[in-house]
């Protein structure tokens, strides 16, 4: 799924998710074994997720990503939580997880490197912080694959979005 099909589907499930006390943190398309897989992740300020509230999701957006034929091929629809590896995507969840260890890939290299595993340090105007082995690093959240947060996380410290 390319960047403007992921974008129209974050805008058509995020007011839904929105409604129901979620939020979208994560979207794949994935062939897996011969099938297509939409996984979407979810997550909300407080609680966690559980099974129920994927399921609720599920249910919420399956007809509505069909009636608007975002998607041209069959596919099987999965909402997840976001489990022990968190991805990060948007500024709010770089914010919340600020003081967390995250690896993370761009689709360019930044500095002469392309994957980061380090200490997130901040982000400001599209710029992620990170220290990694001693050396501090700007990498624009623009050139971001993908991020996620390494190993437990401690929710006491988390910052609330």
């Amino acid at each position: 799924m390319n960047n403007s099909l992921f974008s129209k589907l974050e805008q058509l499930v995020s007011p839904v998710l929105a409604n129901l006390g979620y939020r979208l943190i994560e979207r794949d398309f994935l062939n897996e074994g011969g099938r297509w897989v939409l996984r979407l992740f979810i997550d909300r300020d407080e609680g966690g997720v559980t099974i129920a509230d994927c399921e609720r999701a599920s249910r919420a957006l399956e007809d509505l990503i069909e009636v608007e034929e975002i998607i041209d091929r069959p596919y099987v629809l999965e909402v997840s939580s976001p489990g022990i590896d968190r991805p990060l995507r948007y500024e709010e969840d770089f914010r919340r997880f600020v003081g967390s260890e995250v690896k993370l890939k761009t689709s360019a290299p930044v500095e002469g490197r392309s994957h980061y595993r380090g200490t997130l340090e901040g982000i400001e105007g599209g710029l992620l912080r990170m220290l990694v082995d001693g050396q501090r690093y700007e990498i624009p959240l623009a050139l971001l694959l993908r991020a996620h947060v390494i190993g437990k996380v401690d929710w006491k410290k988390t910052k609330k979005p």
